[in-house]
């Protein structure tokens, strides 16, 4: 028996229909022995043709799902409209009067100062502290303000005659936060001694000290249920405390770097927290992890501040202010603060921010010693700014 010959070797090639060469080619080009075969008449151009099942694949033939990610809510962009001098250094904390008609200011010239809020006049300067003034809040049942500053001293302000009435003593070192609790009557303090004391307000006696921190506690927010109390510390975590027993319930581990800011939600089961890696949102009671804002500000951010329109502001050590959508994390506007003419363009930093009781009117305090006022541009349109959002593809789950 001799070779196979050409003849022999094309028999065995029409043998074998399995092979993808034989079929996919034999399909495209319309041949016409499959019509006398009996098996159906080849598509006549590339989009009819279909290729058989074992060749496709799940990712091929899946229809490509709209992003489930909430599209941003259009913001009109805020502009600055008042710049207020008078502070003699840095200016590293602020409160608003419930009332709406005033707002108090704490500086390392270790001045408090009182402001009209509709004129930018100054009403009042209060000395007492013998170091900087880093936190700052007004009580909305008593005329009373309370001051914490680098001094280590807590200080409660009676309103009606502008004096020291009472000093919560305690802390070891510098006094960085503050906060009333809406209900009860106590105030909370974090300090560079890596604990969160909570003060009786009347008797001036230390009610606990809410330790486990390793480093100093920078920021806390406090609210009617619990968790009652939240801190941010220098040592990356976030801690929240059950205040009945003064302990802690749960440490979130998130973020890679300091925990400067904290800003609670003004109606929603949630707050956020700014650290120089990310800005990032947590759901309470529980704590869990929402998702990070989707820019990062590459910048230290010193203070956060939300208002009811779901806008959420944040102010870094660079000077650069950011404004976010709440819901859906986008960053809508990115402005930059511009130094009082005679300073240094490194004392563009923004240390502290509050929104006034409306909402309406953001305020902050900056490294070149002024306040700045700022409000939404009544100009702008959706037209004039439109929301430039793609939603993330892939989203960092820490």
């Amino acid at each position: 028996m001799g070779l196979p010959g050409p003849a022999d070797a094309a028999r065995q090639d029409n043998q074998t229909p399995d092979s993808a060469l034989a079929i996919v080619p034999a399909q495209l080009s319309g041949r016409k022995q499959g019509e006398a075969e009996g098996t159906p008449a080849a598509p006549s151009t590339l989009s009819e043709y279909k290729p058989p099942e074992r060749f496709t694949s799940a990712a091929a033939i899946m229809r490509r799902l709209p992003s489930k990610w909430p599209r941003p809510v259009w913001h009109p962009p805020w502009k600055n409209y008042r710049v207020i001098s008078g502070h003699l250094g840095w200016v590293r904390s602020i409160a608003f009067d419930p009332g709406n008609e005033w707002f108090c200011t704490g500086s390392a010239d270790r001045t408090i100062k009182i402001w009209d809020v509709g004129s930018g006049q100054l009403k009042l300067t209060l000395t007492g502290h013998i170091e900087q003034v880093r936190g700052l809040a007004v009580s909305p049942k008593f005329p009373y303000m309370f001051s914490a500053g680098d001094d280590k001293q807590v200080k409660c302000w009676d309103l009606e005659y502008n004096k020291v009435i009472r000093s919560y003593h305690g802390h070891l070192s510098g006094v960085y936060c503050l906060a009333l609790h809406p209900t009860l009557d106590v105030l909370l303090t974090g300090g560079r001694d890596s604990v969160c004391r909570v003060w009786d307000m009347r008797t001036k006696a230390q009610v606990h000290a809410l330790s486990g921190h390793e480093n100093t506690v920078c920021s806390v927010i406090t609210q009617a249920t619990d968790p009652q109390v939240v801190t941010g510390s220098h040592d990356t975590t976030i801690k929240l405390w059950d205040l009945a027993a003064g302990k802690s319930m749960s440490t979130l581990t998130f973020h890679k770097k300091s925990v400067r800011a904290l800003a609670r939600h003004p109606f929603e089961r949630s707050f956020t927290s700014a650290s120089a890696d990310n800005i990032k949102k947590f759901k309470l009671p529980k704590g869990e992890f929402l998702h990070n804002m989707l820019a990062q500000q590459r910048a230290i951010v010193n203070c956060l501040a939300i208002n009811e329109e779901n806008v959420l502001v944040s102010g870094g050590d660079d000077g650069s202010i950011w404004f976010w959508d709440w819901r859906s994390g986008h960053n809508f506007q990115q402005t930059q603060t511009i130094v009082q003419p005679g300073s240094l363009d490194s004392e563009a930093g923004i240390y502290a921010m509050s929104y006034d009781i409306t909402g309406t009117r953001l305020v902050t305090c900056e490294a070149d010693k002024t306040i700045k006022m700022w409000k939404e541009d009544e100009k702008a349109t959706p037209e004039t700014h439109p929301v430039n959002f793609k939603p993330p593809k892939e989203i960092r789950r820490f």
